[in-house]
């Protein structure tokens, strides 16, 4: 009979469907799980060590996130990420992202921000350590996208800001192939946050604007390269 555990350090149990959802999420985001990968309900539900039924539950959250689609005959499988679809999504990114770069320049609390700043200046320093670095500097970004989350004070457009994060976490693998983009995009990151602190939202804009830019075209590179393996 399956149980439901505690996460490490909780107090409160987690439930069963919410410990498979996480624990599946983390798998597609890493690259653990690939885009086209099987989830078969019994196989997952006994790898994960829960029922059918919460299992179930997860995927379907799975599929609400796009994470996930239902496979032709049984069972699903995570969805693909193309070309096409990497495109459309930085559509999106782009108009979301450049408002939110405006808003955080109107509304900030620049204290935080300088201390972000200060702790970008050593990102290439992180990204000499390998792995570990790269881990880092990651974390870097996702504190910089909590602040402007907080600085924009618009719910809205933060829901919408991390439905697309979901989908380029994903994405961000491919980068991390090559560290002079990687270095080139923490530089990108000094000149929006310059740009938040000074309280200017087009400067704000627009380098947020370039900095997409410029991540985009490093991301449809390294398929093409991938491609012509």
């Amino acid at each position: 009979m399956y149980t439901e555990t505690a996460a490490v350090g909780s107090e409160v149990p987690l439930r069963a469907s919410e410990r498979a959802y996480r624990q599946l999420r983390e798998e597609i985001l890493n690259g653990l799980l690939a885009p086209g990968a099987g989830l078969l309900e019994v196989e997952q539900a006994d790898r994960i060590g829960v029922s059918r039924t919460p299992l179930r539950e997860a995927v379907a959250r799975l599929i609400a996130d796009g994470l996930v689609v239902g496979r032709r005959g049984r069972g699903f499988e995570v969805t693909d990420i193309s070309v096409d679809s990497i495109s459309e999504l930085y559509e999106l990114r782009q108009a979301l992202e450049v408002q939110a770069s405006r808003l955080a320049a109107l509304r900030r609390d620049p204290t935080l921000f300088v201390e972000l700043r200060e702790a970008f200046v050593t990102a290439p320093d992180l990204l000499d350590l390998g792995d570990v670095g790269v881990h880092q500097y990651y974390a870097l970004i996702d504190q910089l996208d909590d602040a402007v989350d907080a600085a924009v004070e618009n719910p809205f457009l933060v829901g919408a800001l991390r439905a697309v994060r979901t989908h380029l976490a994903r994405i961000r693998r491919l980068a991390r192939r090559n560290p002079s983009r990687l270095r080139a995009a923490a530089a990108e990151h000094l000149l929006i946050l310059d740009a938040i602190i000074a309280g200017d939202p087009s400067l704000a804009a627009h380098a947020t604007h370039i900095h997409l830019h410029q991540s985009l075209v490093n991301v449809l590179a390294a398929i093409d390269e991938d491609s012509a393996r």
